[in-house]
């Protein structure tokens, strides 16, 4: 999945990503090595600002970022991301590694015109479908990447019940 969020991406060196749902780590890591890769200047680099809502879950992912080297490439921060994040906005691509029960205004918002965004969406424990979304002049390109099944979104824009 995570290759094929990435390829969805269109990922490239320089992009500044949000990620929402750090888990361990692991995600952020291979975007950033896209990104923001060892063998250019890091005056090329882009940066993965990666949020976890779980602090056990951000603890693990700094812990791994920082023991792989990719603490100058990511930075993971234990607050809710559904909401962005409007200080370093706007973004190049956002992607989102839990079901949202919608699209989340505020990434909408905080992504650059021509930027992507690959989110599931859908109810939990149920069929979840995976959407890239492209910003158009005032508007979004919306692609039914297949369906998938992911942990639900935790936060104001996540699944109510659940935070």
């Amino acid at each position: 999945m995570v290759s094929i969020m990435n390829e969805a991406l269109k990922l490239e060196v320089g992009h500044v990503v949000l990620e929402i749902g750090s888990g361990c780590g692991w995600h952020a890591a291979t975007v950033a090595e896209i990104v923001a890769p060892s063998n250019v200047s890091k005056e090329r680099w882009g940066h993965v600002y990666s949020f976890e809502i779980i602090s056990k879950l951000a603890e693990l992912a700094k812990n791994n970022i920082c023991k792989a080297g990719y603490n100058e490439r990511v930075t993971i921060i234990c607050k809710d991301g559904s909401e962005g994040y409007p200080e370093k906005a706007p973004f190049d691509r956002i992607y989102v590694t839990a079901a949202a029960p919608y699209i989340p205004p505020p990434l909408k918002d905080q992504l650059k015109k021509g930027g992507i965004i690959v989110i599931p969406v859908g109810a939990v424990g149920f069929y979840q479908t995976l959407l890239r979304l492209t910003k158009l002049d005032g508007d979004f390109r919306e692609e039914d990447l297949g369906g998938v099944a992911f942990v639900p979104l935790i936060g104001k824009h996540g699944h109510k019940f659940l935070y």
